[in-house]
């Protein structure tokens, strides 16, 4: 449970941020000149567990997930196939985008949230909504993970036009990379040009405390395959992107103008993806703190290299 002290700090830092901060003086036309300046991504995530095990617990009945366990290598073959082939086309794209407009009314969204584990209630803060459940959506899949609402919720937050993500999909869900992030591409196909990412992490950095806010600087993501693995789609970007920047440097200044603004204690490191679902091993932890990561999560790094793909800011 999120302690009402962090809901209201994490509320006033995005608020703050989404609002960008009009030319009144020379410094906040700098800014503004930034903004307009800045290429890939912000990412804010809450430092909860400390990156642990979780203590033993009972096991879960066998016969929960009993009509999905593989038997066999006959059986288990089709979805290794259907692993190593699935590819979105442009097409499957375009067709989830036109059902969303059909059902916006000419609204474009500007500015696209991802909100992680625990965030979600920020989706109910947002003015004039329209609500558009995942199942409803061409190709999108279902977000099984707690706390996930599954759906995106369209409208105003603080002036500005956003498309709001009320749950992620993840990788352990059963989910391919590219079906992880398929919305960004969507999101951008409606007219979003900034990405918000979210999430709850675990604290690898020994000198931090769980609760704390951290900027995301940077991440590492050695697990598995790439979401842009396969065809490449030249409409959303080029065949070897550079990664470079992908956490726009302008937009995490703007993240921290804002929380010396606002009083607001505001980490910033290096996020490293794990594919979870089970949480990381000691020793998994010290190498990700070896490796130079002050945080460790099961999220957030496939949309972002999704994003810097097809050029929004992040």
């Amino acid at each position: 449970q999120i302690g009402e002290n962090f809901k209201f700090k994490i509320i006033s830092l995005l608020f703050n941020i989404i609002r960008f901060p009009s030319a009144s003086s020379a410094g906040s036309r700098r800014k503004k000149r930034t903004h307009r300046a800045m290429r890939p991504l912000l990412g804010i995530i809450r430092l909860s567990w400390p990156a642990r095990p979780s203590p033993p617990g009972p096991a879960p009945p066998a016969a929960r997930y009993a009509g999905k366990r593989i038997n066999s290598a006959a059986a288990a073959a089709p979805d290794c196939e259907r692993e190593r082939t699935m590819n979105f086309t442009m097409e499957q794209y375009q067709e989830s985008a036109q059902a969303l407009r059909a059902r916006l009314g000419g609204f474009v969204p500007k500015v696209a949230m991802v909100l992680g584990s625990g965030l979600g209630y920020l989706g109910d803060e947002v003015e004039d909504p329209i609500a558009v459940d995942y199942r409803d959506i061409p190709h999108f899949k279902a977000s099984t993970a707690p706390g996930h609402k599954g759906r995106l919720v369209f409208g105003l937050l603080e002036g500005q036009r956003v498309a709001v993500m009320q749950g992620r999909m993840h990788h352990y869900e059963g989910y391919s990379y590219e079906e992880v992030s398929y919305a960004v591409r969507v999101l951008r196909l409606l007219g979003c040009d900034t990405l918000i990412v979210t999430n709850a992490a675990g604290c690898v950095n020994l000198d931090w405390k769980a609760g704390d806010l951290m900027l995301i600087a940077d991440h590492i993501k050695f697990f598995m395959e790439s979401p842009l693995r396969g065809e490449n789609l030249p409409e959303f970007g080029v065949r070897f992107p550079d990664a470079s920047h992908l956490y726009t440097p302008a937009l995490r200044e703007m993240a921290r103008q804002t929380a010396r603004e606002l009083g607001i204690g505001l980490r910033e490191g290096v996020y490293m993806y794990f594919p979870g679902p089970q949480y990381e091993t000691p020793a998994e932890v010290r190498a990700a703190r070896v490796l130079g990561a002050d945080a460790a999560g099961m999220s957030t790094a496939p949309e972002v290299i999704m994003a810097g793909h097809c050029g929004m800011e992040v």
